[in-house]
C-alpha cells in the first residue's frame, strides 16, 4: 500500500522530500508539464506520480543530491529550505545516505487547495519536515525614531492653532466681501 498524505487548505511551512528512482520504467520526470501538448490540461508525469490534481512548478525542486557537494542535503534543508535544525538532526544519517535525484515539494506547490497526496513510482517518500519559524513578538521598537509613527501624535502647537484660526477668519472675511460686492452690483 502506498503512503497517503492529507494536505490541508492553505497549508504552509511544510517541506516534503522524495527520492526519484531513475531506473524505473516510465515517462521522464520534469518540473514542468508538457506544454507542447495541445490540451488545456497538459500531461505532467511528475504531478501524476504525486497523485495530485494541482501543482505549482514554482514551488518544487528536482535535482541530483550530488549537486549539493560541499553543502550536503541536511545543511541544504536547514539553510536553503528553512527546516528546523532539530528535525534534520533526527534524520541526519538517513539524509546523508541519500544519493541520486531528489524532489522537494513545499506547501505553496498545492496552491492553497486541500487534497490527498498519493505518491507512486518512481517517487519514494523520504520525510515531511516543518520550516523553522521565529516566534512572533510584539515588543516595542527600540529606536526613538519609531515613536510617533503609530499614531501617537502630539497636540498641535499654539502657532499651528493660531494659523488655523487666522485661515478661517480670512475665509469668512472673503465670503463677506463677496456677498457685499454681489449685493452692490
Amino acid at each position: 500500500m502506498s503512503e497517503r498524505f492529507e494536505i490541508k487548505a492553505h497549508e504552509h511551512g511544510i517541506v516534503r522530500l522524495f527520492t526519484l528512482d531513475t531506473d524505473a520504467d516510465g515517462p521522464a520526470m520534469s518540473t514542468e508539464p508538457d506544454w507542447g501538448a495541445d490540451t488545456d490540461d497538459p500531461p505532467w508525469p511528475l504531478r501524476d506520480a504525486l497523485g495530485v490534481t494541482y501543482l505549482d512548478s514554482d514551488f518544487i525542486e528536482l535535482f541530483d543530491v550530488a549537486d549539493l557537494e560541499g553543502v550536503g542535503l541536511p545543511q541544504y534543508m536547514i539553510d536553503g529550505l528553512g527546516v528546523s535544525e532539530a528535525d534534520v538532526e533526527e534524520d541526519r544519517a538517513r539524509l546523508e545516505a541519500i544519493s541520486g535525484k531528489i524532489l522537494v515539494v513545499v506547501s505553496s506547490a498545492f496552491g492553497g487547495f486541500a487534497g490527498t497526496l498519493t505518491p507512486k513510482s518512481p517517487l519514494r517518500w523520504i520525510g515531511t519536515y516543518t520550516e523553522d519559524r521565529a516566534p512572533v513578538s510584539f515588543k516595542p521598537l527600540p529606536s526613538e525614531g519609531a515613536k510617533g509613527a503609530t499614531g501617537d501624535k502630539a497636540p498641535p502647537s499654539d502657532a499651528a492653532m493660531s494659523g488655523r484660526v487666522a485661515s478661517i477668519a480670512l475665509l469668512v472675511l472673503f465670503a463677506l466681501v463677496a456677498v457685499v460686492v454681489w449685493v452692490a452690483s
